[in-house]
């Protein structure tokens, strides 16, 4: 399947297309019956991952949508019908350039009148817990810039990404531990009975953010939460049976944490960021979406590990 070239077809415009959440977002549309033109923004067109879009039709632009970059980015949205926009934290590990840059793509998206922007937003942890967790920087940054976006008048769509399925393998190194008999305890400083909205990005993100694109009930004024709530007890459990390892969910304090996290810049924001999780929910008080708006049925987390090959898993627990 391509994408369409008919000049009648909506056009989205995905920000960072080579990105996970990006990505979904363009396989999603391509998935459905109506037709769309896509036009993908990176800085790199050249790469492996652009030009896989490139041969299914979509249109790539190379663009930097950083500060100093605004006629750039005017250029990239205009003639947008809707613009999927997202930042990248981990790419610069910094707030005041995630929101100047976040701004930045709704002021020219305003610029060119977008007839819809979809905005990649995360809870104001700061401001729900009134400051007592002040430090998970690239929730409180998304916010903000989820504020903006509403204060100017955008016609404005939120789809909210859930827990990458994936952020459990990435922890291994700090997280899990090997006991004396052999056995293995994944440990993060929140409890095991703490449910975050698990989702695999790469596959099923996009699922709603389509949904949000295509459902009359949508659009401008809607917010889509993504994901399927699970316990991390139910997580490891899950992880023990299908690898075939005996490992074990255990809560670690807050302290010995912070001074082992490999990237010190970040061990009190993924510190706090777990308080959060528990104390205030990843959605706050706010429930998953219902999947029924969904063109098709999100994995679950069993079926992510199950549809893993075994040189996906960290080799640590990787099945025999």
């Amino acid at each position: 399947m391509t994408f369409s070239t008919e000049t009648s077809a909506p056009l989205v415009v995905i920000a960072g297309i080579t990105g996970k959440q990006g990505g979904s977002v363009a396989r999603a549309l391509l998935e459905s019956v109506k037709p769309y033109r896509i036009r993908g923004l990176t800085r790199d067109i050249t790469k492996p991952a652009a030009q896989k879009f490139a041969i299914a039709g979509v249109q790539l632009v190379a663009v930097a949508l950083t500060v100093g970059n605004e006629d750039g980015a005017r250029a990239a949205f205009a003639g947008a019908d809707v613009v999927f926009a997202v930042t990248n934290f981990n790419e610069h590990i910094d707030k005041e350039r995630e929101v100047a840059e976040g701004k930045l793509m709704v002021d020219a998206a305003k610029a060119v009148d977008v007839k819809l922007f979809i905005w990649s937003a995360l809870e104001p942890f700061g401001t729900l817990s009134q400051g007592r967790i002040p430090d998970v920087l690239f929730f409180d940054s998304k916010a903000e810039i989820t504020a903006y976006a509403k204060s100017s008048g955008i016609p404005l769509a939120i789809v909210q990404a859930g827990y990458y399925a994936t952020n459990i393998f990435d922890g291994v190194p700090y997280s899990l531990k090997a006991q004396p008999d052999g056995s293995f305890a994944y440990r993060l400083p929140m409890a095991g009975t703490t449910r975050v909205p698990l989702i695999d990005v790469e596959v099923d993100y996009g699922l709603y953010v389509r949904a949000a694109i295509e459902l009359p009930a949508l659009g401008a004024g809607s917010e889509v939460l993504s994901g399927r709530l699970i316990s991390l007890n139910e997580i490891i459990a899950d992880l023990a049976e299908v690898t075939g390892k005996e490992i074990v969910y255990s809560q670690i304090d807050r302290a010995p944490f912070v001074e082992a996290f490999p990237f010190q810049p970040l061990a009190l924001t993924i510190a706090d960021m777990c308080q959060a999780y528990e104390e205030i929910g990843y959605y706050g008080s706010k429930l998953p979406s219902s999947e029924d708006i969904l063109a098709r049925k999100p994995k679950s987390w069993r079926e992510f590990l199950k549809a893993t090959p075994k040189d996906g898993f960290p080799v640590e627990i990787r099945p025999a």
